[in-house]
């Protein structure tokens, strides 16, 4: 035991930068390994907490106040129906913010769909004028309890009592109302009702949708939502964050795995007399393969316990929604067993790669095996001795005086040692002349380093695929990277041609409110529409249909497949609908809106940000031909290049007038604002990995050099050149893995992102590669990189004593 322990500590004093960065590499992995756990289970727990404890409803139906709830309380695996609730739309104010939403007239606290209180108190009956908010609205409108809520274009007021969280579909500016319990009487003329219902089997949900739209009637349902979409909403970008984490912390386990077997493997060959005397003084194969396996796996504990202790102590400082995450996390359940797993299936991988390589010590035989004098595949090919004697230039030099064969890369005619041509009786002609003819030859330090990189094809090819990988996923990186940056810098590309919604009081002026929203001068183009909800064949869900721009001023959709909607009855569609009902651009589709048929032809396919995709998009002259009393509820605001949408919002609500609603269109990439710091960590972690093998490829071509040193000196190759020999091989490994990390990583990022973005309802297309320019750039800096760590230790190398370079040979 105690030879052993010698022996580790050194082999950690001659490879401590090895381990140091062995170390880091496994606590940045480990770390991400962890943070993906933790944004998983922030992204499902709260949910499903707060669904479990308001006994929530898997389907909720806005219908017309004639529908009768009773008859869906006798369908069979309805559990529970919550309401029918009176419900209104509405626009409150609180100090400058307003924000849509529903009413909903609430008597006493509901069993089915209960809100659960989280700050002030339930509706009180004495108090009509006291209201509820859900929680996201609230904060939207940075309300607390006692604020008074403004309806504006009404006198009427309410008085915050409550804010409660709720299991139902969140409020998103422009797009989803948000929920406001109040006093029936404070829902004077409704609009509608809503209707919950819970189930039995959660699993039955399009069923129990389809029998409840058949027993009321098409023609009563307005909209339909369910738990599912609810909790796709409520997950949001938490589930991507953590599937991107996920993802690079498993392959850069993965690419770290491999390089521990690299560096083990190139050790061994290394040390092949070492391991040998060991075994020769009565070291035994498993003593030997231990002090491998125990020696890596102590350096992956150590970064392993590093990575979860300080997760546990510093992970919800971070800023942001990590730092949220982490500290929602460590309160879960399973978050002490998911702390001790994580880093221990990840020492576990790692030590399974490590005694892989490991096995191989122990195989050594106790008395070293001769080398063969020429390894297999070392000679050089018939294109290298070709390379040798090419000659690239041919530069006549006038004078005596100039350099001849001597010179760096420059030679005589006759190449280096020729013997001096035999004098004759005839002078040349140039010679008399003064004029010598010199050529400009490949240098051969380049020649026998690409010789080196790959002469032996098995080991070459590993190198190249090891250091391949974490150079492949910095590329998939740096392509997710440019794909958000684009939502930022080229909205119109990816479904956000338009910077603001108006939303207008029912019954305004058409023309003068498009009057007043084109005189602003940073406004470029402003297109009616109106959004409906409409049934989707089969009556399980509802779909948004929207009317936006005409014939004449189509709306600028970012299409990813087909063409624009110009026809009769043509529209496009987002890729959520397309999977929502299975067909595909050039079927036709049939839709209900309240008790009329909707009959389009799809002749294309939009790149949709909102409503998961499930939006079907025509023009409002299509949908007049079906209501020709349709009149534009919204209106979608394209402005000129460099205006500030904050700034033109607040000008137009203040000359507009009082019912008048701006808000900005959401972009997607917004709340994927952490990604950007979790890219950057992750590419530093791969970095550290990449260059763990950079090291590891460096010291098995110093050490395979050592051998060749005595031969290449005799052919009179100065030492500068012999380390040039051992760079130009670095280099030449780390191109190829570049150039194949390029090749497999784009593709690859291209099929990830287009996948997430299908399965999101967003639809395929919106991934982007990073630029040439920026790709070259960091294809150099690696090469670049590789040939200046390469240079010292071949520089020391090549100058060692003859008496070294003989015992090592030896």
């Amino acid at each position: 035991m105690r030879a052993t322990l010698r022996w580790a500590h050194s082999d950690l004093r001659t490879h401590r930068g090895e381990a140091l960065f062995l170390v880091l590499a496994t606590a940045g992995i480990v770390a991400s390994l962890l943070l993906a756990t933790a944004l998983f289970g922030y992204a499902t727990n709260p949910w499903q907490r707060v669904f479990a404890q308001a006994r929530g409803a898997h389907v909720w139906l806005h219908t017309d106040r004639a529908a009768d709830a009773g008859e869906l309380a006798a369908l069979d695996g309805v559990e529970a129906v919550a309401g029918p609730y009176p419900t209104a739309s509405a626009t409150v104010a609180v100090r400058g913010t307003r924000a849509s939403v529903e009413l909903r007239g609430t008597a006493e606290r509901p069993e089915v769909g209960r809100p659960l209180l989280s700050a002030g108190h339930w509706i009180d009956p004495a108090d009509p004028d006291g209201v509820v908010l859900e929680s996201r609205l609230a904060r939207a409108l940075l309300a607390q309890p006692g604020d008074t809520l403004a309806l504006p274009g009404t006198p009427r007021t309410f008085t915050v009592l409550g804010i409660a969280d709720s299991p139902e579909r969140r409020y998103r500016p422009g797009e989803q109302p948000g929920l406001v319990w109040a006093p029936p009487a404070a829902v004077p003329d409704p609009g509608g009702q809503v209707i919950g219902l819970r189930l039995t089997d959660p699993g039955e949900t399009d069923y129990a949708v389809q029998r409840a739209v058949t027993v009321l009637g098409a023609g009563a349902i307005g909209q339909v939502s369910t738990w599912e979409q609810a909790r796709a909403e409520a997950q949001g970008d938490n589930r991507l964050l953590g599937q991107v984490l996920g993802l690079f912390g498993l392959g850069a386990l993965l690419a770290a795995g491999l390089a521990v077997h690299g560096a083990i493997g190139t050790r061994i060959r290394g040390h092949l007399r070492d391991i040998s005397v060991l075994k020769a003084i009565g070291f035994t194969p498993g003593q030997v393969v231990r002090v491998f396996l125990l020696l890596h796996l102590a350096y992956a504990l150590l970064g392993a316990v590093a990575a979860a202790a300080l997760t546990q102590a510093f992970g919800s400082r971070f800023p942001g929604r990590l730092g949220d995450a982490v500290g929602v996390w460590q309160g879960l359940p399973g978050h002490t067993v998911a702390l001790v797993a994580v880093p221990a299936c990840a020492v576990l991988f790692i030590g399974a790669t490590t005694g892989l390589a490991a096995w191989r010590a122990g195989r050594v035989p106790p008395v070293p095996v001769p080398r063969p004098a020429a390894a297999r595949g070392g000679g050089l090919s018939g294109a290298a001795r070709g390379a040798l004697g090419l000659r690239v230039l041919r530069v006549p030099v006038r004078g005596r005086g100039a350099r001849g064969a001597g010179g760096s890369g420059v030679r005589g005619a006759d190449g280096p040692g020729a013997p001096a041509p035999a004098k004759t009786g005839v002078p040349d002609p140039g010679e008399a002349a003064g004029i010598r003819e010199l050529e400009v030859r490949v240098p051969p330090a380049l020649v026998l380093g690409w010789h080196k990189a790959f002469a032996r094809r098995p080991r070459s090819l590993a190198a190249v695929a090891r250091l391949t990988l974490p150079l492949l996923l910095i590329v998939v990186a740096m392509s997710a990277w440019t794909t958000i940056d684009r939502f930022h810098t080229r909205p119109e590309q990816v479904g956000l041609p338009t910077a603001l919604t108006v939303r207008a009081d029912a019954g305004a002026d058409d023309r003068g409110t498009r009057t007043l929203l084109e005189r602003d001068p940073r406004v470029a183009a402003a297109y009616p529409g109106v959004e409906v909800a409409a049934l989707v064949p089969g009556q399980t869900a509802t779909i948004a249909l929207r009317g936006l721009g005409t014939r004449e001023e189509p709306y600028p959709y970012a299409l990813a497949e087909g063409r624009r909607a110009h026809g009769p009855d043509e529209a496009v569609a987002g890729q959520g609908l397309l999977d929502l009902l299975d067909v595909q651009v050039g079927d036709w589709v049939r839709m209900t809106v309240g008790d009329r048929p909707q009959i389009l032809h799809i002749v294309g396919r939009s790149i949709e940000p909102e409503n998961a995709g499930r939006v079907v998009s025509t023009s409002l002259d299509t949908l007049r031909e079906n209501d020709p009393g349709l009149t534009p509820t919204l209106y979608q605001l394209r402005l000129r290049p460099g205006a500030d949408p904050e700034e033109v919002a607040a000008r137009l609500a203040a000359s507009g007038p009082e019912g008048l609603e701006v808000h900005a269109v959401a972009n997607p990439a917004d709340g994927l604002s952490p990604l950007r710091g979790v890219v950057l960590g992750l590419i530093a972690v791969l970095a550290l990995v990449g260059l763990i093998e950079l090291l590891t490829t460096i010291g098995g071509t110093v050490r395979e050099g050592e051998r060749d040193l005595l031969a290449l000196k005799a052919i009179g190759l100065s030492p500068r050149q012999i380390t040039g020999v051992t760079v130009t091989a670095t280099g030449c490994t780390t191109l190829a893995a570049v150039l194949l990390a390029a090749a497999l990583g784009l593709p690859l990022a291209h099929w990830l992102i287009d996948a997430q973005g299908a399965s999101s309802g967003i639809g395929a297309g919106i991934a982007r590669a990073p630029s040439p320019g920026l790709l070259a750039a960091v294809g150099a800096a690696a090469v670049l990189g590789a040939a200046a760590l390469a240079a010292v230790p071949s520089a020391r190398a090549a100058r060692r004593r003859l008496a070294d370079t003989l015992s090592a040979v030896a």
